[in-house]
């Protein structure tokens, strides 16, 4: 660990080697803790937002100053916020403070999830593989369709064109009818003249 000054700031940084979490391969990986010894990740999901940030300590778990059981009611949120801690062996031994906005519960939680994932891989790389293994570090990029303009929904429109020619939408669609139902006759079939 090496110190690092930036204006009048003093930074303590960490030096590694290997993947960068966004995934591009660099020879030297500067993971910077701030002034106050918090390692930050931000995380995404729907339209979502977290920043997390971590550092050792009693394992203290604040989302937006309220304490994770009372902001995650749902006990498959909890669960999976703690799954991470628990899969890196750190379960108790970090404090977290997430500031999170956007999007609805579920939402909020995967984009929570991310962002923890990412400030732990920030705190310790060595972490890499287990965060990569459970898929903690995959962004999921689903989001609602649009609602297109002239119909009342987003996706509607296909279901529409698609019941009256399904040709034109899906060209496979007449080759697979042709090779379920051939032109020969069921009589000849089954082998009567």
């Amino acid at each position: 660990m090496t110190t690092l000054n930036i204006g009048s700031v003093k930074v303590a940084t960490k030096e590694t080697v290997g993947v960068h979490a966004i995934g591009t391969t660099k020879s030297s990986l500067k993971t910077i803790a701030d002034k106050k010894g918090w390692y930050w990740g931000t995380g995404r999901r729907k339209t979502a937002t977290a920043r997390v940030r971590v550092k050792p300590g009693s394992g203290e778990f604040l989302i937006n100053e309220t304490p994770l059981v009372e902001f995650f009611v749902e006990d498959r949120d909890q669960k999976s916020l703690l799954g991470v801690m628990d899969k890196c062996s750190l379960k108790g031994k970090m404090d977290v403070r997430v500031t999170v906005a956007g999007g609805g519960f579920t939402g909020q939680a995967g984009a929570v999830l991310m962002g923890l994932a990412r400030s732990l891989f920030a705190y310790d790389s060595n972490l890499e593989p287990v965060l990569r293994s459970n898929s903690f570090l995959t962004r999921d990029s689903r989001k609602v369709e649009r609602k297109k303009y002239g119909q009342s929904g987003a996706i509607l429109w296909r279901r529409f064109f698609l019941a009256l020619s399904p040709e034109r939408f899906r060209p496979r669609a007449k080759a697979i009818q042709r090779i379920a139902r051939p032109s020969i006759p069921a009589i000849t079939l089954i082998g009567l003249p």
